[in-house]
């Protein structure tokens, strides 16, 4: 048997066992995803660097599941040296592979640091200006977190009215009509589930109560909409348009 030391503990280790092998045995974690007992390492994923050298001399980062045990070593699996190699073999990994669930998890197990989980957000503002300026409901802001800069949820209450996600280049905002409910999400998360109202005319659900109370409050006055108080869906509304034109036609003459 081979005697070495990890993080200052002395354990044994048969000759030609890497060191990987030989803290896996005495149950000091390593990370690693290439590696597996039935086939010969190659060190891909480049996860499983350890520190190795005198303590007063000079250091350097070797992948643990290559370097073989050898009388004296001395291993470090924690240190500045480890950490920040750790964290550049990461981030390529999710370069190639952002989405992992496995590598972000593993990461996470080993307090490295990593870039967010990518989405479909331009950060094109978009959504936010459309909602504040023109529709006026602010319901939709830039939230600032640990992580940077993400579309969420505004001060101001969503209506359901859709025009966020009718602007959205990349359709990461989407509004979806089920079982008479209007479901506005960014992302995986939902930012209003709203019932959807009658057309008086054909009884279709086409709007939510708080876009046509949205509406009622801001076009009140207007000398088009004085003193209706009938709400019609768009089909509706231009078919009655188009009878009330020809009627006046005939009363013309």
């Amino acid at each position: 048997m081979i005697e070495i030391t990890i993080n200052g503990q002395t354990v044994a280790a048969k000759k030609g066992d890497t060191v990987l092998k030989a803290a896996r045995a005495h149950g000091i974690p390593i990370p690693y995803l290439c590696f597996h007992p039935a086939l010969k390492p190659s060190g891909a994923c480049r996860l499983c660097g350890v520190e190795t050298g005198p303590v007063s001399g000079k250091k350097v980062v070797m992948l643990s599941c290559i370097l073989k045990v050898k009388p004296g070593l001395e291993i470090r699996t924690e240190s500045d040296l480890v950490t920040a190699h750790r964290q550049k073999a990461f981030e390529k990994l999710l370069s190639m592979a952002p989405n992992s669930v496995r590598i972000r998890e593993l990461a996470e197990k080993f307090n490295v640091p990593v870039a967010p989980k990518p989405d479909s957000c331009i950060r094109c503002r978009l959504c936010v200006r459309v909602c504040k300026d023109i529709i006026g409901a602010r319901a939709i802001a830039i939230v600032k977190t640990e992580t940077g800069s993400h579309v969420g949820p505004g001060d101001g209450t969503c209506i359901g009215c859709g025009t966020c996600a009718n602007l959205c280049p990349t359709q990461f905002i989407c509004v979806q009509d089920q079982d008479n409910v209007r479901v506005v999400s960014i992302g995986d998360n939902v930012l209003s589930r709203l019932p959807l109202e009658r057309c008086e005319a054909c009884g279709g659900r086409y709007a939510t109560a708080r876009f046509l109370a949205h509406v009622d409050d801001n076009t009140g006055n207007h000398v088009h909409t004085a003193g209706q108080e009938h709400h019609f869906c768009p089909s509706c509304t231009k078919l009655m348009s188009r009878r009330a034109r020809t009627e006046n036609k005939h009363l013309r003459k």
